[in-house]
């Protein structure tokens, strides 16, 4: 089993865009025309939330200050925009482990080995996926699959302005939740570049 092919897309990318290139890619794995990839980048600013009919982590999603997508993910609302690393992962579980509670958990640990190497120590909290440090939310996940190929992943709060988005909503749907970054926890600017070299280095060492 080989690491996983990673490409960076660069930053402010339509979120319709990239979920269309996701589901192109997926369509491709399933037919063996390309390897494992994980993609990083960086989104317009942009809300999603999983299809469910609950709707109130989004509060008065009318009133919120940029666009609402409705995708096939589970969970709740959540924000990507500027300042914050997308991880997508495009993976063929069959030629992996088939069990998505695993996946979840594997992109988990990449997440917290990258924090660790910055000086940041991030768990895992019992009944809620994503990374936390100490009470505060640094990173959340959601994934879908098809035939056992993933999609969606990771978004990590890297720079500090990636945070103002988060208080119009209810993050995750987790009532009363601080979402942190990177920058807010080590109290100094950190490149985006940085991040993204420790990640897939720290993605290729969970997926290898």
């Amino acid at each position: 089993m080989s690491s996983p092919i990673f490409q960076d897309l660069g930053a402010d990318l339509d979120f319709q865009e990239i979920w269309d290139l996701q589901e192109d890619l997926v369509q491709r794995r399933r037919d063996q025309k390309i390897e494992d990839i994980i993609l990083l980048l960086e989104h317009a600013p942009v809300y999603t939330i999983g299809r469910t009919r609950d709707k109130t982590s989004l509060r008065a999603h009318k009133h919120l200050p940029h666009p609402v997508v409705e995708i096939n993910r589970g969970g709740q609302g959540t924000f990507h925009g500027p300042g914050q690393l997308v991880g997508y992962a495009i993976l063929d579980l069959t030629q992996r482990i088939k069990d998505l509670h695993i996946h979840l958990r594997n992109l988990e640990e990449a997440i917290i080995i990258s924090l660790g190497i910055l000086g940041i120590t991030a768990i895992r909290r019992k009944g809620q996926t994503g990374v936390w440090v100490e009470d505060r939310k640094i990173a959340s996940l959601g994934v879908g699959v098809r035939s056992w190929v993933t999609l969606h992943g990771f978004a990590l709060n890297v720079q500090e302005l990636s945070l103002a988005p988060f208080q119009m909503i209810t993050p995750c749907g987790i009532n009363g939740v601080t979402m942190t970054s990177v920058e807010s926890e080590i109290n100094q600017t950190v490149s985006m570049k940085e991040i993204k070299i420790i990640m897939t280095e720290s993605l290729q060492k969970v997926f290898c």
